[in-house]
């Protein structure tokens, strides 16, 4: 199916122009002004904007945690995200004790084709290190999944790993051309400070951040920092909240070093008043949303070009398993919704003119294709890549209610929160998914996105 897009302004991280674009066989076929063809579908796009389809690199579908498991399925989680324009999710394969990668790989793999409705790809948390493990780290890296996470935190549900592990894995990486991220917060502080509230009956979700307030991730951001600059290996830092982080990653990109910081929308909306509201365990995440100084600075490493990449850290809960830490914050599912979301916010702080539509470009988009290996096929408008696009007015009001939402989530952290702009239409791959409000893809269309990071 051919479609001509006409008339709209073109809008990529490096420039803004007015011009028609031309889909066939999935992929952009040409770009420019007044294309002459006879397409099977003609779209007006007169006073809208065209964008690359949003990658979000941060997902948590399915995922077992917290004694439950992440509200959203993959047909759930990749249905909301079509509707708010992302194209592109990165699940997390999380490594099972004795498990092999490749086991995991598949495994997870088996369970996301049938129902993704956008294009996906996998990072894999390594949890056990195994010499097998390491002779894996290649095959995972062959098979199109060359980025590995690591937890800094929860020691004792079994994730945590140690520094001599991020340390050979930081190694490792370079020889074989992977990307490590990490979660970085002490877990050793942080599971003594929720010990000392829980025996004081300090037991409200305002707790859950006083548990781990700034200085906790602050130190392990300045330790993998530290690792990563003194092995001479890149790192990527997820779901960055603090104020002393931030500079100490501005610090390590000012030297040169090859740093990237990601952070997520519900840290540059919300601060950590959400905690003490009535139903702050909905707002209940890991890092927790900091303080108003550490929001600035995370706003600032936006425009200084410090925060290289914005995601979400999807992870949601049903109320009723938030409802479990009413009286006890330590039982709280950590994990807010966020891929419907992340785009249209993010647009529309660049349609109230807090940063610019390139930048939200380049940040949901072009960032993580070309940080994560699949530039080739991603995060711009150009021709021959795949025709993930999407279609923003910039004039239309919205208000989300969890009613206009399109995932499995019985509620949303954003309820109420107004946008100038939003997105009317999505196509991934040169298929209309969404459009004025309506899902119209299906699961199974989604494919596996192999990528390399190889040099």
């Amino acid at each position: 199916m051919t479609i001509l897009i006409k008339n709209g302004t073109i809008i990529t991280a490096i420039d803004s122009y007015q011009a028609d674009l031309l889909i066939e066989n999935q992929k952009i076929a040409m770009v420019g002004t007044n294309i002459k063809y006879d397409p099977d579908q003609i779209i007006n796009a007169e006073g809208k904007y065209i964008l690359p389809g949003a990658l979000d690199a941060h997902v948590h579908l399915e995922m077992p945690f917290g004694g439950t498991i992440s509200a959203d399925s993959y047909e759930a989680g990749t249905r909301a995200a079509a509707c708010g324009g992302v194209t592109t999710v990165f699940d997390f394969v999380m490594q099972n004790k004795g498990q092999g990668l490749m086991e995991a790989i598949k495994g997870r793999e088996e369970l996301c084709a049938p129902q993704a409705c956008v294009d996906y790809g996998f990072h894999v948390a390594i949890t056990d290190l195994s010499d097998d493990v390491i002779r894996e780290l290649e095959d995972a890296v062959e098979y199109g999944v060359p980025s590995f996470k690591t937890f800094m935190a929860y020691k004792k549900s079994g994730l945590m790993v140690d520094d001599g592990v991020l340390a050979y894995l930081l190694e490792k990486s370079k020889d074989i051309g992977a990307l490590i991220s990490v979660h970085a917060e002490n877990a050793d502080i942080t599971e003594r400070r929720v010990e000392k509230y829980l025996s004081e009956g300090k037991t409200s979700a305002w707790y859950h951040y006083k548990s781990r307030p700034e200085f906790v991730e602050a130190e392990a951001d300045k330790r993998i920092i530290h690792l990563a600059k003194s092995l001479d290996a890149p790192v990527y830092i997820v779901h960055l909240a603090n104020k002393e982080g931030m500079e100490e990653v501005t610090k390590a990109r000012d030297e040169g070093y090859e740093i990237y910081a990601e952070t997520c929308p519900h840290y540059l909306h919300f601060t950590n008043e959400v905690y003490k509201r009535d139903d702050g365990r909905n707002y209940v995440c890991s890092p927790p949303i900091k303080g108003k100084e550490s929001q600035d600075s995370l706003w600032e490493g936006i425009k200084k070009g410090d925060i290289s990449v914005i995601a979400t850290d999807h992870c949601p809960f049903q109320s009723g398993e938030k409802d479990w830490g009413i009286d006890d914050f330590s039982k709280i599912p950590n994990g807010c919704m966020g891929v419907e979301n992340l785009y249209p916010y993010m647009l529309s702080e660049a349609n109230q003119g807090r940063i610019s539509f390139n930048k939200v470009v380049e940040l949901c988009s072009t960032n993580p294709a070309q940080i994560f290996g699949c530039a080739d096929r991603k995060g711009t408008i150009v021709p021959n890549i795949d025709a993930d696009l999407v279609i923003y007015d910039p004039q239309k009001k919205f208000t989300i209610t969890q009613e206009k939402m399109h995932s499995d989530i019985d509620h949303t952290i954003w309820e109420g929160v107004e946008l100038d702009g939003y997105p009317i239409m999505t196509l991934s791959r040169g298929r209309v998914v969404y459009q004025d409000g309506e899902f119209l893809g299906e699961a199974g269309w989604g494919n596996f996105v192999k990528r390399s990071l190889k040099r």
